[in-house]
């Protein structure tokens, strides 16, 4: 087989992942491990192994060890184990999601065309999501026939709920390319279709209706007004668009009014009573009584229930927690409070330190020449890695799988990086 060969197929399977992640996860799991063989092979085959010497991949290393470490089945008092069978096993294949990072950056997209096509995957995504936002909220129904949910949220081309965040990771690696071009071109039409275009990607984010996908699209906006210095005048006009939107929703939107303001008043005025106040106190409690090594992957979901753990903080003036408030779930729903009961204080210290190695690598050089796509990128793993709101498990492909899509082409961006052949 020609040399170049395995990287081409390599490619094709990585291209398909996107399409995976929205409507197909087991097509996703299928790519994601034929790249990650074909990229040890080659590996093997030029014996080069040199990715393992970078920092993230170190960090990533020891914060995957340690959680596997803390989640190998063994007796404790009171619980059962720390973790289970079968938390055991997903911890051992979560190093498919480091692999598959540092095969995008390091061998797959070590080209621009390829580059150029996994870019264009990642932009018609973000297209897809949007456009069935908008014919769900214009039609009521999205083209597989299914209405938004029942709590407002457009759901886009899905069934439930999943749009938003989706989106919102992908909204600036996406958009900020077209925009900035659009920008940077003589005369006010160029100008006007700039502005037109980032309007209508954040107003898009507005009407899906979910709460912390639109949070993360303004901290979005915000990094980039503050990364790019001509994009700040339409980040203030589109911040005001949005806050506009946001104050018509009772007339254009009722729902979406509802989500996104009363119901978040409600959360916050009550934040401690609220179903996300419940879970993080439950599982600061399980934190609380095994800081060193937590409750092992899944930990939380098998051992949440327990009584133990459902006391509160009275000299904190925290009540007890009640399973019927939303006390429990199928995790913390958020990363860091799960890095925290999965391994304790020292898993919580290596992942929040992975977080920062991915940031600061994706960041490199970006202050003074931050050129339009990797900082999209660099928004979109922040908006992930972002410790401020509700998130799903760590690390599923269900919304985490994007992470680890948009560090592989942000990392094969960086300027310092030599290409592999």
């Amino acid at each position: 087989m020609p040399a170049e060969r395995p990287r081409q197929i390599a490619l094709a399977a990585a291209l398909l992942v996107p399409l995976g992640l929205l409507h197909a996860f087991v097509l996703a799991e299928i790519c994601i491990a034929a790249v990650d063989v074909l990229f040890l092979a080659e590996c093997a085959r030029r014996r080069d192994f040199g990715w393992l010497r970078q920092g993230w991949v170190r960090v990533g290393l020891l914060w995957w060890g340690w959680l596997l470490l803390c989640s190998t089945p063994l007796p404790l008092p009171g619980f059962g184990s720390a973790g289970w069978a079968l938390g055991f096993l997903q911890v051992l294949v979560i190093i498919r999601l480091l692999l598959f990072t540092a095969a995008l950056q390091s061998w797959v997209l070590t080209t621009p065309e390829a580059r150029r096509a996994f870019w264009w995957a990642l932009a018609l995504c973000a297209v897809w999501i949007g456009l069935e936002s908008w014919q769900q909220y214009l039609t009521g129904r999205n083209i597989f026939g299914d209405p938004r949910w029942g709590d407002g949220a457009l759901t886009g081309p899905f069934w439930k709920p999943r749009a938003g965040a989706a989106y919102a990771h992908l909204l600036y690696p996406a958009l900020l390319p077209p925009v900035l071009a659009l920008l940077a071109r003589p005369g006010l039409g160029a100008r006007l279709a700039g502005l037109g275009l980032a309007a209508l990607g954040v107003l898009t984010a507005v009407f899906i209706g979910q709460r912390m996908p639109v949070a993360l699209t303004g901290l979005g906006l915000a990094v980039a007004a503050l990364y790019v210095r001509q994009l700040r005048p339409v980040a203030v006009l589109v911040f005001a668009l949005a806050v506009l939107a946001v104050l018509l929703t009772p007339i254009i939107s009722p729902p979406t009014y509802a989500k996104l303001v009363q119901e978040t008043a409600r959360n916050l005025g009550h934040f401690l009573l609220s179903p996300y106040g419940e879970l993080y106190t439950r599982a600061a409690v399980m934190a609380q009584q095994s800081p060193w090594h937590g409750w092992g992957y899944n930990g939380f979901r098998v051992g949440c229930p327990l009584p133990r753990f459902g006391g509160g903080f009275p000299a904190l003036g925290i009540a007890p927690t009640l399973i019927g408030l939303g006390a429990c779930n199928l995790h913390p729903h958020n990363y860091y409070m799960q890095a925290l009961t999965d391994a304790g204080f020292p898993g919580l210290i290596l992942f929040a330190a992975l977080g920062v190695a991915w940031l600061r690598a994706l960041g490199a050089g970006l202050w003074r020449q931050p050129e339009a796509l990797r900082l999209g990128l660099f928004i979109g793993a922040l908006t992930f890695i972002w410790p401020i709101g509700s998130t799903d498990e760590f690390p599923t492909l269900y919304m985490p799988g994007w992470l680890f899509v948009l560090l592989g082409l942000g990392l094969a961006l960086i300027p310092t990086r030599e290409p592999r052949g």
